[in-house]
């Protein structure tokens, strides 16, 4: 089976896109981990596939597979690169300048700015109401806070190889467990590669991050984040439920800045600052998120599998 495809990108969260408008392909988690593959296949933190929608107002529907195979509900970095590729390949109104893609955890609105050539530069999309129940999320914690009479839960300690850390719990549609480091010199030692240098670039996050993305307290495994609040935002490094420590993760950084803002360590509005560059984030009067950022196109082909 030949496939074309485009590479591309969301401040280096980086996506293999394939147009399935005819609802034909379905790839094994084989294939998909093959296409992933950074030596052997294109390379990617996952698979789109670009398909019809179920509804008349969505323009289409974005099929995310991670790179092990597995489906996931929403991928934040991958609905700005869906809205790209639309824009781009004039698959929508583009004078419009807004349209709703469909994606597995529902309708995301969005609004769009282009270059002179026509091209999307940058996207803001509704990502909607976060969840914070519990059981929703879902998590096993129990709920020790409310936010407008709803429970969720912050704060809560696991233990670990590597000492103890507490998470706070979001859901953007899909499951995130967010460890804020108030005073990083005071994190465990053993969570770092130089304990004498503590930061998040020192912090294993693929040892710890793998550990708590199983951890029985997330039943549906979860999106792992540990974050510092600085002057300038939020800085956040994430390990990716089904991917690993990716450079970016919209959902990661609109579920960081949400449980920021719930548990008072900043206000609604943030920049998140992640490893690949930065998001702006909005929890909004309305409950709920906006995320603002960039999406790149790197190359196109095609490929045999």
């Amino acid at each position: 089976m030949k496939l074309d495809f485009v590479k591309m990108n969301g401040l280096g969260n980086d996506f293999v896109f394939v147009n399935d408008m005819d609802a034909a392909i379905e790839l094994t988690d084989e294939q998909v981990r093959w296409l992933c593959d950074r030596h052997f296949g294109i390379g990617g933190d996952g698979v789109i596939l670009v398909r019809p929608s179920q509804y008349d107002d969505c323009a289409a529907y974005m099929h995310y597979i991670n790179s092990d195979g597995s489906l996931a509900e929403m991928c934040g970095n991958g609905v700005r690169c869906f809205a790209k590729y639309l824009v781009d390949h004039k698959m929508v109104d583009v004078s419009a300048g807004a349209f709703i893609a469909e994606t597995k955890a529902g309708k995301r609105p969005l609004t769009f700015t282009t270059n002179e050539d026509g091209l999307m530069e940058q996207a803001s999309i509704d990502m909607g109401e976060p969840i914070l129940v519990p059981a929703d999320v879902p998590t096993a914690f129990e709920a020790n806070g409310t936010y407008q009479e709803t429970p969720y839960a912050h704060d809560v300690a696991l233990e670990s190889p590597w000492g103890t850390f507490a998470f706070t719990t979001v859901s953007m549609g899909n499951p995130h467990a967010v460890c804020f480091f108030d005073d990083i010199s005071q994190a465990p030692d053993a969570a770092f590669t130089d304990p004498a240098n503590k930061s998040l670039t020192t912090f294993r996050l693929n040892e710890v991050g793998a550990f708590f993305e199983s951890h029985p307290a997330f039943p549906a495994k979860a999106n792992i984040e540990f974050a510092v609040v600085e002057e300038d935002g939020i800085h956040m490094r994430v390990y990716e439920r089904g991917d690993g420590e990716t450079l970016a993760c919209g959902t990661g950084a609109c579920a960081t800045n949400t449980a920021a803002a719930l548990t008072g360590r900043t206000s609604r509005v943030n920049d998140l600052i992640l490893s690949g560059g930065t998001l702006h984030i909005e929890w909004l009067d309305n409950n709920h998120v906006r995320m603002t950022g960039p999406a790149q196109t790197s190359f196109s082909g095609t490929v045999e599998l």
